[in-house]
């Protein structure tokens, strides 16, 4: 009988590094930036393929929407695209290290990827810096 066969390609494999997803939709998060709002809530989750009954999830560096569930008035009740920055849990670098925030947190994007912001409150994670130029321009401190 044949066994399954790896249909691994020849050429060089790229290597990714893994974020472990722990924000599912409908998880609440703070918001890092100076718009105004305080809470957001993650309603989407962007090129997110998952089981069948799973919540979709983020982790840092994924670009999700959200709905601004406490801020300013016109800002809340509508839907924003926003760029995860910090995560409660630990991230697993390649040299070992794992690194770990005190709050779940994101900033606001505008459609075109630019940060609605002019400030961004606390650290960023290297892994979104790395995936958000423009995050990584704003950041006081990235670790």
């Amino acid at each position: 009988m044949g066994g399954a066969r790896s249909k691994a390609s020849k050429g060089v494999v790229e290597f990714r590094p893994y974020v472990t997803k722990c924000l599912p939709v409908g998880a609440q998060i703070t918001c890092a930036d100076n718009t105004g709002a305080k809470i957001l809530e993650i309603v989407m989750v962007h090129k997110h393929k998952t089981r069948v009954s799973r919540l979709p999830a983020a982790s840092v560096g994924d670009f999700c929407n959200v709905v601004v569930k406490k801020g300013p008035a016109e800002l809340r009740k509508q839907i924003f695209g926003a760029v995860v920055i910090r995560q409660k849990y630990p991230i697993r670098r390649l040299n070992g290290v794992r690194v770990q925030f005190e709050d779940n947190a994101a900033v606001l994007i505008t459609p075109e990827g630019e940060v609605k912001g002019t400030d961004i409150k606390g650290p960023v994670a290297e892994e979104a810096s790395e995936k958000w130029p423009r995050v990584a321009n704003l950041a006081s401190m990235v670790v």
